[in-house]
């Protein structure tokens, strides 16, 4: 419903009218006196939610549900927005450690370099939103920081350069309008220049002229224009300057009708900043503010707090239309405008949010989403002496400092409501030890599983202690001449001299330090900002500096395991920063070239005997492995092998195979393997980069994968090995995988089949009147196992079946089916040693072993059917004269309790890994 140019239709009385033109707050988490009264006698269209409010997703839900109702009951002709900030990073006001994910800042989302990935997280946040009932966030800040260092705004913006700040806030605008959420830039005309905030009487000022602010901090605010922000926040700053004197922008025709409205054409709601705050509200009043904004050509007038205030402006408002300070037509162009925002709401959406369980549902991809995007944000700036990863730096046994400063939680961030209760936490974990003299803050236990978290991933000792403008204690001397690294963190040191000072002071007497037999030996010293990543960025005497842009608890969880190396340090400083201080280690680059079968085979095969007897699990399983191995000439696979070589002498310095299945739309690294003498070269490094590029060719695909088990030769990391298994895990997260989010797999076998007997009473118990298991083979029972797969989603096995079927003679398919209607339930690849599949499983070289493979089962009692199958497989095999059984690959999902039952045993493990091809092109 929209207004017209004169009177509004008869349902918009002046009381409903105006009241479209105010968005209040009000306290508490459930309906209120005060808000009732806002929404019932004053007819307030639009409600502000804070922290003091919400207390988790399904909360909210309700309450926004029952804000609704009274609307509706009220005679309200439209439904109510419901604005809440959620800027992501520690500006959160809606946080639910189930169901609301946390995303990383706005200048962390600009550290991750992808403003596709910044576009899916402002989606995501929208959506959990949406689901909650809320219909408008206050966002996104595109404020451009020209004075960085000293800035309130901080990590809240995106950066300093004002492209970029305009191409990541408009990915985010994007985001959150497809989300289906109306959208608020903010603080226009721009927060980014203030020195500091003084005492509350005191309005911030920008000085800089309108000439110099049109050139960089408005640049994000006309491009979000351009591309269709719904509404504007003005903010309450002070402008002087030539050709400008404003007490508060919100309140100046200078800056709202004539800047925003005439000169950048802006046509939606502009929203003026809370007039409840000190230095407007004394100077001016609430009543006269109120008027002063409304003329000044703002629409929606925000006040927060009290009801008495609340009712001052509204009756402010009033008076100044009765004295004719306002003109009615004024009324009904914000009323328009107001009104086609609300466009993003019904009364059916209103009356039905999706709530906890499309939360539920979105619970996987955004925790995903989450983790990817604080991985890829953090950021080493510099590591002159090459102490990360620390796990190559320090050994288990050696001591490990960490020094954090007492600081307050981010507001509504992932610890803030725990640091609520002041009650001691208990220490658990081995290896980790606690400061109990260090005065008790709120900033306190943010940082304590900060230390925890180090103590669980290096398995060795750990010692934390805080910091204060106290400076250095004999404590701390004790400590960090016992240790054997310090990691120091600072939050916003910009702003917290002491922290600069301190950090200096540890970082001078670790380069100090004294070896155990009195020589100068320099102690690894790293500094993480873990707010404002300008504390250090441009001060080189600290050699090591990382920094994460928030401190919630999932952002400093990546820093931990980027300092151990679990995950490959991706991220830039935003804007001019990054491009002047940091800088990528170079590497060499090796000329890598197609495989040619015909030219490279011999080599091929003489590079991977030479692999196969170097030490370690990833030798042994090359154990028999052959070009042939490698070369599947499957139809349905695209398959591409690359080689480094010497043009010369013909040898191969590195292979690397890769496969494309067009079924499942994935891409597999199945192997890179690198002549042992030749290591340490970045030969392995040209070898990955080329199959990224030649797997990101495949049109249409979804998915990357570090392994495959056809062929069966690496399914992934070899876990076996500790030492080896660390080495490998680092270098593919330097590569850009996600070592964190992999999936355990392993290869099993029964190696004397001739003594081995089911357990006793196993296949009575597996028997049932409604399930069969029968043995099958041959191209004409595709359909029905086709189906099986399409069912339960296993594309990736279908080249496997296929193979398996057209190769009758030695591959048969275990089935298990419903007696009551014949459906196909489950299924297993049954292989003999001559099966066309089993020369890619180099673990059945003998000639006299069998392999089953690739269970496939849709129903719920999946562990008593996969038995099933196997004990069948197993049993014909052995009738088949069979020395020995492998299963090439199982999924460490609960089964393995099963399958030891019937006497497998785990031969090898291995970390898969999955990828999305927009990390490598995001």
């Amino acid at each position: 419903m929209a207004a017209t140019n004169g009177d509004g239709p008869a349902v918009w009385d002046e009381a409903r009218q105006l009241g479209q033109l105010f968005m209040m707050g009000f306290e508490g988490t459930e309906i209120s006196d005060q808000v009732r009264t806002l929404i019932e006698q004053y007819h307030v269209g639009s409600i502000l939610l804070t922290a003091k409010n919400l207390k988790s997703a399904a909360q909210t839900t309700q309450l926004v549900l029952d804000l609704q109702q009274i609307a509706h009951d009220a005679g309200h002709p439209v439904p109510l927005l419901i604005a809440i900030d959620q800027e992501n990073g520690g500006v959160n006001s809606l946080y639910d450690e189930i169901y609301i994910r946390q995303f990383p800042s706005a200048m962390g989302m600009a550290a991750a370099g992808s403003k596709k990935l910044a576009k899916d997280i402002a989606r995501a946040t929208a959506q959990e939103l949406g689901s909650c009932g809320i219909n408008y966030i206050l966002g996104p800040v595109l404020d451009v920081l020209t004075n960085a260092r000293n800035q309130p705004l901080g990590v809240r913006s995106i950066g300093d350069d004002p492209l970029e700040v305009s191409a990541y806030g408009v990915a985010m605008m994007a985001g959150y309008q497809e989300a289906g959420l109306a959208t608020c830039g903010k603080h226009f005309p721009s927060y980014g220049n203030l020195e500091f905030f003084g005492p509350p009487t005191d309005v911030p000022t920008i000085t800089e002229s309108l000439e110099s602010l049109s050139q960089s901090a408005l640049v994000p605010f006309r491009n979000a224009i351009a591309g269709g922000i719904d509404s504007m926040m003005v903010g309450g700053v002070a402008m002087s300057s030539s050709g400008v004197n404003v007490m508060h922008a919100c309140l100046s025709e200078q800056i709202v009708r004539d800047l925003l409205r005439n000169e950048m054409r802006f046509e939606g709601v502009v929203i003026s900043e809370c007039l409840e705050m000190e230095a407007l509200s004394r100077n001016i009043g609430i009543s006269g503010g109120t008027v002063m904004a409304f003329q000044a050509g703002c629409d929606l007038i925000l006040t927060c707090r009290s009801l008495s205030v609340q009712e001052e402006a509204i009756n402010g408002l009033k008076a100044g239309l009765d004295n004719g300070n306002i003109e009615r037509f004024r009324i009904q162009e914000s009323l328009n405008r107001i009104l086609t925002m609300k466009n993003c709401t019904s009364w059916e959406r209103a009356f039905a949010p999706l709530g906890v369980e499309n939360l539920t549902r979105l619970q996987p991809l955004h925790t995903n989403l989450s983790t990817a995007a604080y991985n890829k944000s953090i950021t080493i700036v510099r590591d002159q002496k090459r102490y990360l990863p620390l796990s190559r730096t320090i050994q288990p046994e050696e001591e490990l400092l960490l020094l954090t400063p007492l600081v307050k939680p981010l507001p509504a961030s992932a610890n803030a409501r725990l640091h609520q209760d002041s009650a001691e936490l208990s220490v658990s974990d081995p290896g980790f030890s606690w400061d109990p003299n260090a005065s008790v803050m709120s900033g306190e236990r943010v940082f304590r599983e900060f230390g925890r978290a180090f103590a669980r991933q290096r398995n060795g000792k750990v010692s934390h202690t805080s910091y204060t403008a106290n400076g250095l204690r004999p404590l701390h001397e004790t400590l960090l001449n016992r240790a054997a690294a310090v990691i120091v963190v600072t939050a916003d040191s910009g702003r917290n001299k002491y922290q600069n000072g301190f950090a200096k002071h540890v970082s001078m007497m670790c380069k100090l330090s004294l070896g155990s037999i009195g020589q100068m030996k320099e102690k690894p010293c790293i500094v993480i900002a873990v707010s404002s990543p300008f504390d250090f960025a441009a001060d080189t005497s600290i050699g090591t500096y990382v920094c994460t842009y928030d401190f919630t608890e999932t952002a400093l969880q990546a820093a931990v395991k980027v300092v151990y190396g679990e995950i490959s340090a991706t991220g830039m400083l935003p804007g001019s920063l990054g491009h002047k201080h940091q800088s990528k280690p170079t590497r060499q680059q090796w000329l890598v070239e197609n495989f040619k079968e015909e030219r490279d085979a011999v080599a091929l095969d003489t590079l991977l005997r030479e692999s196969a007897r170097d030490k370690g699990r990833s030798a042994q399983l090359l154990q028999n492995a052959t070009s042939n191995t490698f070369l599947l000439r499957n139809p349905s696979v695209d398959e591409a092998h690359f080689v480094v070589r010497n043009s010369t002498t013909k040898q191969l310095f590195g292979f690397c195979a890769t496969y494309y299945s067009r079924a499942s739309k994935t891409g597999h690294i199945a192997a890179i393997v690198v002549d042992p003498g030749r290591r340490r070269l970045s030969i392995g490094h040209s070898l990955h980069d080329r199959a990224i590029r030649a797997l990101l060719q495949n049109e249409g695909i979804e998915k990357f994968q570090l392994g495959t088990n056809l062929p069966n030769v690496f399914l992934g990391i070899p876990k076996g090995d500790v030492a080896e298994y660390k080495v490998l895990r680092q270098w593919f997260a330097k590569l850009g995988w996600n070592v964190s989010l992999s999936t355990t797999v392993c290869s099993m076998s029964i190696d004397d089949l001739a003594t081995w007997a089911p357990p006793e009473g196993l296949g009575k118990a597996l028997s049932s009147a409604d399930t069969k298991f029968d043995q099958v083979s041959g191209a004409e029972y595709a359909g029905p196992i086709s189906d099986l797969l399409k069912r339960s989603r296993h594309s990736d096995l279908v080249d496997m079946y296929k193979m398996a079927l057209d190769n009758k003679e030695s591959s048969s398919i275990i089935r298990a089916k419903r007696a009551s209607d014949g459906s196909v339930v489950g299924t297993l690849l049954m292989l003999k040693y001559d099966s066309r599949i089993t020369r890619y499983v180099p673990s059945m070289e003998s000639g006299i072993r069998g392999c089953i493979s690739a269970p496939v089962i849709s129903a719920h009692d999946r562990h008593s059917l996969l038995q099933g199958l196997v004990l069948l497989g197993v049993r014909q095999l052995k009738r088949q004269g069979a020395s020995a059984v492998v299963f090439d690959k199982v999924n460490e999902d609960g089964a393995l309790k099963y399958l030891y039952e019937l006497g497998f045993q785990v031969v090898h493990t291995f970390d898969e890994l999955n990828a999305d091809p927009q990390h490598w092109t995001g």
